[in-house]
């Protein structure tokens, strides 16, 4: 019989095996940048010791951009670092390098706005990982812990892994394409999630739920129907889909 230890091994192992077999899913011609980045979230909290999580994308015009949060309280802490132009996500950003095991209450003179937002929010400690391949950094994995200590080695050699995973999709998934096509691909992306933004606060208004209710919903409605993200939220937008149809138990995914 195994012991809860090997028991708890076995299934993160599966854990991790279905993460990258799905992230690898994801990698079609028409591939979903904000869904695969909103799976590398979700996965870093099921997989790392992390109780939230959020990816920063740079954009055409070298500005970063929040493209996934595993909450809305994960997506407001990205953003204030944005607004404030200071904290792990940006730092890791602009150096390259992974900034780890950072305590945040000991970081006051370094991030002296951002700290006690994120103090307040209820996290002690913070890690960020550049999404990165050779050179060439497009973003940043910001991994937040209500626990002050450091992170295990192997969970953040992991969570680098996944942030590597996800930046080699992003950057060379289409390398056939020149360096326009890419961009235009990348600013697509940026440009959806301002549309998601707008349909999940047009939905959580409609229906009297939270952002995070509402997003779920709509990455459901998304995926049991075989639409994109943007699609779903367009047509929020637009009134084409109604709360009750949101809300109601999504329709079957057509077969092939």
């Amino acid at each position: 019989m195994m012991t809860r230890r090997e028991q708890t091994d076995t299934t993160r192992e599966s854990l991790l095996s279905h993460t990258f077999l799905q992230l690898a899913d994801t990698l079609v011609d028409d591939f979903d940048i904000i869904d695969l980045l909103t799976i590398l979230v979700d996965r870093c909290l099921e997989l790392v010791d992390a109780d939230a999580a959020g990816i920063l994308l740079v954009d055409t015009a070298g500005n970063l951009r929040v493209m996934a949060a595993s909450s809305e309280q994960a997506r407001l802490l990205e953003l204030f670092q944005l607004q404030n132009e200071q904290g792990p996500c940006l730092e890791a950003y602009s150096s390259g390098q992974a900034v780890v095991n950072t305590e945040l209450r000991e970081a006051l003179e370094q991030w002296p706005r951002f700290t006690p937002y994120a103090v307040g929010a209820g996290f002690e400690s913070a890690y960020a990982l550049p999404l990165r391949l050779r050179g060439t950094v497009i973003g940043a994995l910001n991994l937040f812990r209500s626990t002050t200590g450091p992170m295990p080695d192997a969970d953040v050699q992991l969570a680098q892994a996944l942030a590597d995973i996800a930046s080699i999709a992003i950057l060379q998934a289409k390398a056939v394409q020149d360096a326009q096509q890419r961009d235009d691909q990348l600013q697509h992306a940026l440009d959806s999630r301002v549309v998601i933004e707008q349909a999940k606060g047009v939905l959580a208004e409609r229906a009297h739920v939270d952002m995070d209710t509402a997003f779920k919903w709509i990455r459901t409605r998304a995926r049991s129907s075989n639409t994109q993200l943007t699609t779903i939220a367009t047509r929020i937008i637009t009134g084409e889909l109604a709360p009750t149809d949101i809300a109601a138990k999504p329709p079957k995914p057509r077969k092939p």
